[in-house]
């Protein structure tokens, strides 16, 4: 009886069971993120360290392996798994210069996957879009492109916002500037029109024409903010300038001044390089064909840094998961993280995966995704899941009153047909809910625009969305039931008079830019 007695008690001290309440996980992963964050240590190394995060870029690889190891040295197994293949594109120094009637530095750069030049740069002047009054006029008129710079943007009325305009200017200059705005918008897409092309389709035929460059400015309403997407040409450069200086220089080519600038844009055309997403996972002990998904989008445009859409978000999910491993290393189910890759040209990382792993797919608990800036999340939708009230509802009663106070949520709410990854899982039938944020201004300053950078971020806010998708993440793993799929029926399109369905899920581009 001695022997045995003995045996029990080694066996016990060398296997200690740990048996924490759900009161004791909440508090330790409180404690772990206010104490020991690694938030802004995290959001150096990928956003000043790496940077922006374009699919097909050296960066956008580069990231991938710096989240492997990160997960790697918290003992977390993590991987890079390809989905696709993409044009491979690295930006290179942007320098744009006037140089008659006088010198300056123009504020711009260039645009994603554009051509570069030599190091030595273009030298032209630059043309205006005229009056188009037919597409036989159009036709006539292209041949002046040849040699030139040409000017496709519109010139704005007024740099300022409108938030500006209305604190400071009377009610009738107000409305004179918008009604302005609206009708010189509006004849400029006209314009365009009785051209025979539209605002992407004029391009390639400027260039077939003989222009050396493509000149834009995608103004995004607030002050020196412009956002910065894909440039159209295939063998000239394309550059965008910020508004302040794109207005100044269409005013001296409407006033005969004849202005040139000189343009160095030296990237560099990579070749077909493979895309990946970063997935790492916590073992479920129980459960562990059964999943907790916490979600992300990766990539980004490279205006800015990325640091809002999405560094914010995938700062939250990795600190999220480095937290829970420490506090609660056995999940019940396994909890996945998923770093997509492409979301920002149609959700393709995150598509893939879904198509690629229906065994995965078909046993999600929950997915949590983030992807709208730097805010605290302040809403939470049913995602159109019939049941979700009684699940959602039950997860959030652990998180704590600071954070949870803030959020409102939607139930059954309506299913999400695109916008961020959650809607590639909601239209293979599996439960995906986003945690949406505070605006911060988001959509004029810093979405997808050059102003996306690391000083945007309020890690306050932060800090809080760390916490709750933790704890989410937790309850939804130790969760005794089985979360319900089932579907509430859309109503009627007002529009169509058609009865709404479910999303369907999107076929993923596998092989972008080629």
């Amino acid at each position: 009886m001695k022997k045995i007695f003995t045996s029990v008690f080694l066996l016990l001290f060398a296997f200690p069971i740990f048996s924490q309440t759900q009161s004791e996980v909440v508090e330790a992963i409180q404690k772990e993120a206010y104490e020991n964050s690694q938030l802004e240590i995290l959001a150096h190394e990928l956003l000043d360290d790496i940077g922006p995060r374009l699919v097909g870029t050296p960066q956008m690889q580069q990231a991938h392996d710096w989240a492997v190891n990160k997960y790697k040295g918290w003992g977390i197994s993590a991987e890079n798994q390809q989905w696709g293949e993409w044009k491979g594109w690295e930006r290179g120094i942007t320098h744009i210069d006037m140089v008659y009637p006088r010198v300056q530095t123009l504020n711009g750069m260039q645009l994603a996957w554009s051509p570069g030049t030599s190091s030595k740069g273009v030298t032209a002047e630059l043309i205006v879009l005229p009056e188009i009054k037919d597409s036989i006029s159009f036709r006539k008129w292209l041949p002046t492109v040849k040699g030139k710079f040409v000017m496709i943007a519109m010139k704005q009325p007024t740099g300022r916002p409108d938030d500006n305009w209305k604190e400071w200017a009377t009610p009738e200059s107000f409305e004179k500037m918008k009604t302005e705005r609206e009708e010189m918008t509006k004849e400029w897409n006209q314009n365009i029109k009785r051209s025979g092309y539209d605002r992407r389709s004029i391009i390639p035929a400027l260039e077939s024409a003989g222009a050396v460059g493509i000149i834009d400015s995608y103004w995004s309403r607030g002050f020196g903010v412009n956002k910065i997407f894909g440039a159209r040409t295939k063998k000239i450069p394309s550059v965008d300038i910020q508004l302040e200086d794109y207005s100044m220089l269409y005013r001296m080519v409407e006033h005969g001044d004849k202005p040139k600038i000189h343009v160095v844009a030296e990237s560099k055309d990579l070749g077909v390089v493979p895309t990946f997403n970063t997935i790492a996972q916590i073992k479920g002990t129980e459960k562990p064909d059964e999943y907790v998904i916490l979600s992300a989008h990766f990539d980004s445009w490279d205006g800015g840094t990325g640091a809002t859409d999405n560094g914010t978000g995938t700062l939250v999910m990795m600190e999220a998961m480095r937290i829970l491993k420490k506090v609660y290393p056995n999940p019940k189910r396994t909890i996945l993280v998923g770093h997509w890759g492409s979301e920002e040209q149609g959700l393709n990382g995150s598509s893939s995966f879904v198509a690629d792993h229906p065994e995965i797919v078909n046993n999600v608990q929950a997915v949590f995704n983030q992807d709208n800036g730097t805010g605290r999340a302040v809403s939470i939708n049913g995602a159109g899941f019939l049941q979700s009230y009684e699940y959602i509802s039950r997860w959030l009663k652990a998180v704590p009153d600071t954070i949870s106070k803030h959020i409102e949520t939607t139930f059954p709410g309506r299913p999400s047909s695109g916008g961020s990854d959650n809607a590639s899982f909601v239209a293979a039938g599996a439960p995906a809910f986003n945690l949406s944020s505070l605006s911060w201004d988001y959509w004029n300053y810093t979405w997808h625009t050059n102003l996306d950078t690391y000083d945007k971020i309020v890690f306050d806010d932060v800090q809080s969305n760390v916490i709750l998708a933790a704890i989410m993440a937790y309850m939804a793993s130790e969760d005794g039931s089985k979360t319900s799929r089932e579907q509430i029926i859309l109503p009627i399109n007002d529009r169509t008079g058609e009865q709404q369905t479910w999303p369907t899920p999107r076929v993923p581009e596998r092989k972008g830019g080629l």
